[in-house]
Order: C-alpha cells, then structure tokens, then sequence
C-alpha cells in the first residue's frame, strides 16, 4: 500500500511550496504600490489593509510547476488558461468590484474552456438515481458549467476568516490526493502534489501563528476563485477517468461545508428576497464566531468535520453502501444545517455548547486566536 505514496511529486510539492511562499512576501510592497489591499470596513475585521494577492502567488507557482514537470497535455493547458481568466477577474472585482453577472460571465467562460479545449467534463454521474451509471448527453457541457460556477462561489462565499478557505481547500484536495492514489491515478496525483504544495505556501502567511495574530495575505476573489476552479477541475478528471473510476457523489464529501454553506445561503436569501450574492455575516464561520470562537479555532474545527465527512464517505463506500444512500446522506446533512440555522440564535446556542463541551478545549500547544 504505501509504495502507492511514491506517486506524490514531494520535490514538486516542496518547490511549489517556496516558491508561493517566496513569492507572497516578494509581493507585499508591490501589493502595496497597486493598490492590491482588501481595506478594513464593515462587516471585516482585519485591522489593517492585507495584500490580497495569495491567488496570483498560486497561479504564478502552478504555472512554473506545470512547466517544470512537463504537464503539456490539453486539459494542463486549458486549466491554466482559465486559471488566468478567472485570476484576471478576481483582480479586477478586488479593485473595482464588479457586478455580479460580470463574475458569472467570466466563470463560465472558464468553464467551457476546460470543456471544449481541455475534454474536462461530467459525462457520467454514476449510480445515483438507480444502480447503474447515468449518462448526462447533451446535458453534460450544461452540468459541467453549473458545477464548475457553483464551486467557484462556494469558495469564494466561504472565504470570511483567516485560514478557513485555504484549510478547507487544502482538506479537500488532500483527500482527492487520496482518491487519486488509492485509484491508481498517478497522473492526476502528481499534479495534485504541485497544487497542495503551493496552497501550503500560501497558508504559510494567511493562517493566524502565536507570533502572527493577524494573516499577513489574503487569497482575494482571484485565489477563492481559482480555488473553486482547482476542485472542479480536479474532481471531475478524478470521477471521469474510466480506467480509474472514482464514483461522483464522494466529491460532495470532500467539500461539505462550502457547498452546504453556500445551498443554504442562497434558499434562505432568496427566502428573504435578497441577491444571493449579497455580502452579509451570515456564514457558518460567522455564527460560530458569534458563539465565542475565534476565526482560527472555527477554521481548525470546520477542516476536521470536513475530513472527518471525507472518512466516512470513503469507509461507507468500501463497506458497499449504494452511491444513492451516500448522496441522501448529503442532503440530509444540508437539510438539517438550513433548519438548524433558520433561526440565528438557535446556530449560536448549538455551537455556544459544542465550544464549552470538554473535546472542543484546545490543548495547552494549540494556536491562540487572537480577535
């Protein structure tokens, strides 16, 4: 079994964890001289203006390291290329803030660029809705936009407090590290590795530290959505590889709070008649926040109830459990966040007593939060 880890790229993953890493404190000042600063106002709670360059950082590195393992296939070349539109993007809404329909526009265009150039697509959703795979057809160009779209902003939506996209991210593409290993996909691992090395680094400077109690960067739309953009691609190389068959619905589990989080929110703003994409403190990690946990202790608990998804999913689905009872499962996890939320102080109580229970003290060594 663990000769299979010999596929993990580890000097890839090193390199590109310096050299985003490297690049992120390079960048500060030249942040500072563009302009490239997410300002403390509102509902933020940062003290002082953060360089918000950790997607471009991410991107630069991918790009380096695609070059330097010799990923020249088209899905590589299209990714980077929607990677570029969708950083493009990001940088332009972090400066002029652009309205919602620019950023869909721009999401989808990524979309069909790893579709048509790249043949990234969801053709087959497995054995969902029967016992045997469902293929999309004409619905799978479709299918892929809406869940490459609905990724993206499920990061982007969860992108409120220092550390908690880029842990959760880091989570789910540790997991489908795994998928890919124990599914014998050594291509799609190896780049898996240049993609967990740089968003290491990037953690390197945004998570809080007891010497750093504020992040020094932030991901910024651009890294949230190219993050977004990382997963789909991913995920769907990963379920759509037929000599390495990975069933969909556990991609569901390897990222259970953003896509809960963001289903839940959109019911419910639409419920109060309000955009979905309008900003508000009414995201999971604000509500635990509200109980009395700090922005890293919610970011560490959200990640490990994310892993912990991503473990059960998996052993369920070794004991032989139908691919339709795992994706029900899902369902009722997010029906049962939307009733518990539906009323903000019922949320807060819940995680106001998991805070006081004795498993939620962190040890003496844990990392204080500072607020």
């Amino acid at each position: 079994m663990w000769e299979r880890f010999e596929w993990i790229d580890f000097t890839a993953m090193v390199l590109a964890f310096a050299l985003t890493a490297g690049l992120l404190w390079l960048m500060q000042p030249v942040a500072r001289s563009l302009g490239l600063l997410d300002h403390p106002a509102g509902r933020k709670d940062h003290a002082v203006p953060t360089p918000i360059t950790g997607g471009i950082a991410i991107f630069i590195a991918c790009v380096v390291m695609f070059v330097w393992t010799g990923a020249t296939s088209p899905a590589a070349y299209s990714f980077l290329a929607a990677a570029a539109l969708l950083i493009a993007l990001g940088v332009l809404d972090d400066l002029y803030d652009l309205r919602w329909y620019w950023r869909i526009l721009g999401q989808t265009v990524a979309a069909l660029l790893i579709i048509y150039w790249g043949g990234v697509r969801v053709e087959y959703i497995g054995p969902v809705f029967g016992m045997s795979p469902t293929a999309l057809g004409w619905l799978s160009v479709p299918f892929t936009v809406f869940a490459t779209v609905g990724l993206i902003n499920a990061m982007n939506m969860i992108d409120g407090a220092d550390g908690l996209c880029g842990l959760l991210g880091l989570a789910a593409l540790a997991m489908l590290t795994a998928a890919a290993i124990y599914s014998g996909n050594t291509l799609l691992a190896e780049r898996l590795s240049v993609l967990v090395g740089a968003l290491a680094g990037f953690l390197l400077w945004n998570i809080r530290l007891p010497w750093r109690p504020r992040a020094k960067v932030f991901l910024g739309n651009a890294g949230s959505a190219m993050l977004g953009l990382v997963i789909a691609w991913i995920s769907f190389r990963l379920t759509q590889t037929p000599a390495h068959p990975v069933i969909p619905v556990l991609a569901l589990w390897m990222l259970p709070v953003p896509v809960i989080d963001c289903l839940v929110l959109i019911v419910r703003r639409l419920q109060e008649g309000r955009s979905p994409f309008s900003a508000g403190r009414d995201h999971i990690h604000h509500i635990m926040q509200d109980a009395g946990f700090g922005p890293t202790r919610a970011a560490l608990h959200l990640t490990w109830f994310s892993l912990l998804c991503g473990l059960v999913a998996a052993v369920l689905k070794r004991m032989q459990v139908p691919p339709p009872l795992l994706l029900l499962g899902f369902v009722a996890l997010t029906v049962a966040w939307y009733l518990l939320s539906r009323r903000r102080e019922r949320a807060v109580a819940f995680f106001r007593r998991l805070r006081r229970a004795p498993a939620a003290h962190p040890a003496p060594l844990a990392v204080p939060d500072v607020e």
